[in-house]
């Protein structure tokens, strides 16, 4: 017996491969398959079946394409509504992958239709659970994602009743192996680690502590953050049954000359720059919006960028294919091109550069003083700010940026000094200004970490409003 979580750090993702006895299962698939198959491949065993866990927000699955190269059924749990085949399984309802056991175990709350898949070995014993998002590591799934025309307090009160009945009573030592991991938006605050027992989960779980059922829907349904623009798209995608990613490579995964490249501009394309935001600032194509491949880049990608639009890439050579597949992970399709040998093509053509002034952090504090049109803009969370802030500080979170009125607040007259916690959503942030026509910007290098413990700085602490 072989369980494998595959773990994807960009999407904090978690599928799983299983296999016993020449089979095996993939629970929650990656929209790009290819390394389940490989993996099929090198053991020398059969995908027998594809489980989902629910109808996934954050990411683009890869059921039907892999069920269509392995004839394996993809099972989803009872309450499934579908637009294409599926096993619906039955609450209890046992699959065997060889000498092993996934028994379904419906646990509505997060979605309808989440189930959880109970591991039992060749004798029948309980090993393992995964347990998708209805219990993560440290927290639960949120209720407010994809519930239909049920409330977040309705779902919440279904998510109680499925921990109280069906995951509370399993055995301490079971394995928990949950679908995400830390920095998930699928959750409010999940822990570190990426699996864990029921045992330790019914010590340090919140959610599995309630007082009562009602106090664990005021738990469960209080602070939740805006779930990020791309999610209600990307389940409704997951339900409905995506293009296969083959199809879209085949429109995106070309080389375009500069005048190709500039038609597409022309016609309405978005251009965006995945090479890494300290390259970035040194000079890019008029008009680029930075989201590097080295950080949170789908999840970014799919929060800020329009999918109404088509996109063109500027990548660092042989990241092309990489930068288009993390798009279609979140359901960003309509790449249309990348730029034929990349920046450095365009300078060597003579074309026009553009640049993002990059500072330390101890220019700013030289600074403050003496610039009576400087703005300092906070792009981190809400959360991050109150924790601490250069004083009048304007904190607009980067996620808020999509929306026009937020981004009609920033001052078009002021020299504006951009950070964030670490450097890569102030570059994004800067970018969007500069595509906005905003011209007169620093990026701060560091971040609030270079920023925080600078002698003289003026901080405060509050909770942040948006202007």
């Amino acid at each position: 017996m072989a369980v494998e979580q595959l773990y994807t750090k960009c999407l904090s993702e978690a599928a799983y491969f299983i296999h016993d006895n020449g089979e095996a299962a993939v629970i929650d698939p990656l929209r790009d398959i290819d390394e389940y198959l490989q993996k099929a491949e090198a053991l020398g065993v059969k995908i027998k079946y594809i489980f989902e866990t629910h109808f996934h927000a954050d990411f683009v699955s890869g059921h039907r394409e892999l069920a269509e190269k392995t004839g394996a059924p993809i099972v989803y749990g009872p309450q499934t509504k579908a637009g294409f085949p599926i096993h619906m399984a039955k609450d209890g309802e046992h699959f065997k992958i060889g000498n092993l056991t996934l028994e379904a175990i419906h646990t509505p709350g997060h979605t309808l239709e989440s189930t959880c898949y109970l591991l039992r070995d060749a004798s029948g014993n309980p090993e393992g659970i995964f347990t998708g998002d209805t219990l993560f590591v440290g927290d639960v799934g949120r209720p407010d994602l994809f519930s239909g025309n049920l409330s977040k307090e309705e779902l919440a009160g279904m998510l109680y009743d499925s921990l109280e009945t069906k995951i509370k009573t399993l055995p301490d030592h079971i394995i928990v192996y949950p679908a995400h991991g830390p920095g998930s938006a699928c959750g409010k605050a999940l822990g570190k680690e990426t699996t864990s027992t029921i045992g330790e989960q019914k010590a340090a779980n919140y959610a599995l502590n309630a007082a009562s059922k009602e106090a664990f829907i005021q738990e469960v349904t209080s602070g939740l953050s805006t779930p990020p623009a791309y999610f209600p798209l990307n389940a409704k995608l997951n339900q409905q049954g995506p293009e296969a990613l083959e199809k879209v490579m085949e429109k995106a995964n070309h080389a375009l000359s500069i005048p190709e490249f500039k038609a597409k501009v022309a016609e309405g394309a978005w251009i965006i720059d995945t090479r890494p935001s300290g390259i970035f600032t040194e000079g890019f194509v008029p008009g680029s919006v930075s989201i590097g491949l080295d950080g949170r880049y789908a999840e970014w990608a799919g929060s800020l960028l329009p999918y109404q639009h088509p996109l063109v890439l500027v990548a660092e050579a042989g990241k092309e294919k990489e930068s288009i597949i993390r798009l279609a992970r979140v359901g960003l399709d309509k790449v249309v091109g990348y730029l034929e040998g990349g920046y450095e093509a365009w300078i060597a053509a003579g074309e026009t550069p553009d640049m993002i002034i990059d500072i330390e952090a101890d220019e700013l504090l030289m600074d403050l003083p003496h610039d009576p049109k400087m703005a300092v803009i906070d792009v981190r969370k809400e959360g991050e700010f109150g924790d601490g802030h250069v004083r009048g500080a304007q904190n607009l979170p980067l996620a808020s940026l999509i929306d026009p009125a937020i981004m009609a607040n920033v001052p078009d007259d002021a020299n504006l000094y951009v950070h964030c916690a670490g450097g890569y959503r102030s570059v994004i942030a800067a970018s969007l200004l500069k595509r906005e026509g905003y011209h007169n910007l620093r990026n701060i290098l560091g971040g609030w970490g270079a920023m925080k413990d600078l002698k003289g700085l003026p901080v405060e602490k509050e909770v942040a409003k948006l202007n």
